[in-house]
């Protein structure tokens, strides 16, 4: 079977979203251009890393080159959901980031998980005919911002932390290692014997 690789050289969208509850949660990433939609399933922490480390890049650029760079704190403009149905088309392993100077884009690479190792210097946008499927998106500098401000707000619409141990707590509260033995109530107010 034949490698695929989907290329989105100007996607109408690149972004980060969910299916499910809190705590339930399967996060994607899915790039859109007219009528095609190509969805990659991966971790929370994947995601959260992507969009750290697209921010710094562009922080980077901005400052090397003097590339105009929209602010960290922009707003963002697409809060819709995924497409819908969303069917993955692999699960994420490696992820690639670059700079592309010659277009002034960001370029992200999502390669899928695979048994043999990865040659890292060769990942991005290798097109050899053997190796894992992947999905190749270039983002102007402001599609990748607003890639960046979106995945936090996904990020940050999960289950609220403890305050005391920092793990995320569910709605009958949790086990907190803080608190020797004792669960915390949802509502962190009363607190129960186990």
């Amino acid at each position: 079977m034949s490698r695929s690789v989907h290329v989105f050289r100007t996607p109408d969208r690149f972004v980060a979203g969910t299916v499910g509850q809190p705590g339930d949660r399967a996060f994607y990433l899915q790039a859109v251009h007219d009528t095609r939609v190509v969805s990659v399933l991966l971790e929370k922490q994947q995601v959260e890393v992507l969009a750290e480390r697209i921010a710094a890049l562009l922080d980077e650029v901005a400052r090397r080159f003097g590339t105009a760079i929209p602010a960290a704190d922009s707003p963002v403009a697409d809060l819709q959901p995924l497409v819908m149905p969303v069917d993955a088309e692999f699960r994420v392993g490696t992820m690639g980031l670059g700079w592309d100077s010659e277009e002034s884009s960001v370029v992200v690479e999502l390669l899928a998980i695979t048994e043999q190792e990865l040659d890292e210097s060769v990942v991005l946008a290798d097109d050899a005919e053997d190796g894992p499927d992947a999905v190749r998106v270039f983002l102007s500098p402001e599609a990748a911002r607003e890639f960046a401000n979106r995945a936090d707000k996904v990020i940050g619409a999960g289950r609220p932390a403890c305050p005391l141990c920092g793990d995320p707590l569910d709605a009958d509260g949790h086990m907190c290692v803080r608190l020797n033995g004792y669960r915390r109530g949802a509502a962190f107010g009363s607190e129960a014997e186990e």
